[in-house]
């Protein structure tokens, strides 16, 4: 038998040859950490369906990213879980918020550390839901005000990066305007670019409290069907001074983070949320996967698809294993 003179399995014999000719590096430097910050001294509430994620009080906060930091995490995302909810959210943009409070603890501990801010109004609202309501509908344009009052609050509390998360048309343009007028112009915006209403959120719901109480956010977040209007919102974010796009979730839109990133020369993150952590948790918990190595496989596939920066749960673990500590 003639076989070619190519063989691709001469580069499979060992790691040190399949890592001489791998495509694709996952480093730790790709890696942000989200976290859950609550009020109140000394709570470490775990989320029944995120095993080892847990709503944190400051104090235990500051321990956790004490842990992060040790593996080089370089980055957090941070959500807040108010103590009071209206229907304005009015929480969101208090000066002693949760997670204004949270972010000064951080900072002046942890200088270094690059701290992310959610924003959006689902965790404050009474109703769950992203923006004001008018009746049972999400006004789009007076939601602007209230998400740019919540960003410059996270930027003068000493917030590096704010991530409008609420899918509300013109955010990144009215926050960019309102942090540049107030001399915030170097704080960045990571926008929720292609944001998907998704079935993968349901326990990120748990962990955030912020499940709407009517209704769902289909009339606002993206439709999954739709790959072309993902372009278009990306196009949008980055006219109106986006830093960073992000596409949520992950798994099921690799397809859409691959398009973006060859779309635009610009930094793409992408979320590995709550329910593709969860469902490799469970199936780990029963034995049916191998965790450590199916969440490697994950993390690689994100960041084959194009990913710079992978946003997920799992940040510490891979950590270890990527600095050979697990």
């Amino acid at each position: 038998m003639h076989f070619p003179h190519y063989r691709p399995r001469r580069f499979r014999r060992n790691e040190n040859l399949r890592r001489m000719i791998r495509e694709t590096s996952l480093g730790v430097d790709q890696l942000v950490y989200p976290l859950f910050v609550v009020p109140g001294n000394g709570i470490r509430n775990p989320v029944s369906s995120m095993p080892g994620v847990f709503q944190h009080s400051t104090d235990n906060l500051l321990r956790e990213i004490e842990s992060a930091v040790e593996l080089r995490i370089p980055a957090i995302l941070l959500f807040g879980i108010p103590g009071h909810k209206d229907p304005e959210g009015s929480e969101a943009y208090s000066e002693k918020g949760v997670v204004q409070e949270a972010v000064r603890a951080i900072k002046a501990r942890f200088p270094d550390l690059v701290v992310v801010t959610d924003v959006c109004l689902c965790e404050y609202t009474s109703h769950g839901h992203c923006g004001v309501l008018r009746g049972k509908e999400v006004e789009n344009d007076p939601t602007l005000e209230v998400l740019a009052r919540s960003a410059l609050s996270h930027a003068e509390a000493g917030a590096d990066v704010v991530a409008p998360s609420d899918m509300m048309d013109g955010r990144v343009g009215f926050i960019r305007d309102t942090l540049d007028e107030a001399g915030f112009d170097q704080v960045g915006i990571l926008a929720y670019s292609a944001k998907y209403c998704s079935a993968f959120y349901g326990p990120f719901r748990e962990a955030a409290e912020s499940a709407p109480q009517f209704g769902d956010r289909r009339a606002y977040q993206m439709d999954p069907h739709n790959s072309d209007e993902a372009i278009r919102e990306v196009s949008l974010d980055i006219e109106e001074g986006a830093d960073i796009v992000m596409v949520k979730p992950a798994l099921a839109y690799l397809d859409i983070i691959r398009r973006i990133k060859e779309e635009f020369e610009w930094p793409v993150a992408a979320y590995n949320v709550s329910g593709e952590y969860s469902m490799i948790k469970a199936a780990a918990a029963n034995g049916w996967l191998d965790e450590e190595r199916v969440m490697m496989e994950t993390l690689t596939a994100i960041r084959r698809a194009g990913a710079d920066l992978i946003l997920t749960y799992f940040a510490k673990d891979a950590a270890r294993v990527l600095l050979g500590r697990s």
